[in-house]
């Protein structure tokens, strides 16, 4: 969900993991002059449409070949394990990402918190009147819906009203717990 607290936890987390990079999908937004207005007048920016998977995708991939992921970890590496979190609204609903995730997580708020959240940032281009009402809560119900009906793996779904470290505590844990699980699997 749109200022659900994504980036401040994929942030958070990448401060304290080591080996830890961060990939954030708002960073592959197509130029505004190529985002579609629906007939309201509502640049489209919450579609899969209005973003550059592809460059995401090879982003990824690029992570992936100078990480070393390919490279099964030695004991003495279980450590320095590449860890990379993938941000963003849509990563559930694009079908090539499915493969790829170790742990899942969806940040959740009401409506009434985003809408206050939304309210106090600033976008470019603006937020015109009625947008989040007539486009950015409506997508994000769309979408939510369809990722839920093609689900094929566990999502870990979040409070996203939980204070921020409270948010990252409990990810934090859960992953150091996967860290470790990792690590006896090539202590063996």
């Amino acid at each position: 969900v749109t200022n659900g607290g994504k980036s401040t936890l994929a942030k958070n987390l990448q401060k304290h993991l080591p080996n830890c990079s961060v990939i954030s999908q708002d960073d592959f937004f197509k130029p505004e002059s190529e985002i579609e207005t629906d007939k309201n007048g509502f640049l489209q920016y919450d579609v899969l449409e209005a973003l550059n998977m592809e460059e995401m995708m090879s982003a990824i991939s690029c992570w992936r070949e100078n990480a070393g992921c390919s490279l099964v970890p030695t004991e003495e590496r279980a450590e320095e394990t590449p860890i990379l979190i993938i941000e963003g609204f849509l990563l559930f609903n694009y079908k090539p990402l499915d493969t790829l995730w170790n742990r899942s997580y969806f940040l959740t708020i009401p409506y009434e918190e985003c809408k206050r959240r939304r309210s106090t940032r600033v976008y470019k281009p603006p937020d015109t009147p009625g947008y989040f009402d007539g486009h950015v809560w409506p997508m994000y119900l769309k979408h939510k819906q369809e990722m839920e009906e093609a689900l094929t793996w566990e999502i870990v779904y979040l409070d996203g009203t939980k204070s921020e470290e409270d948010l990252f505590s409990q990810v934090y844990e859960d992953l150091t717990q996967e860290l470790a699980k990792q690590k006896c699997k090539y202590c063996t």
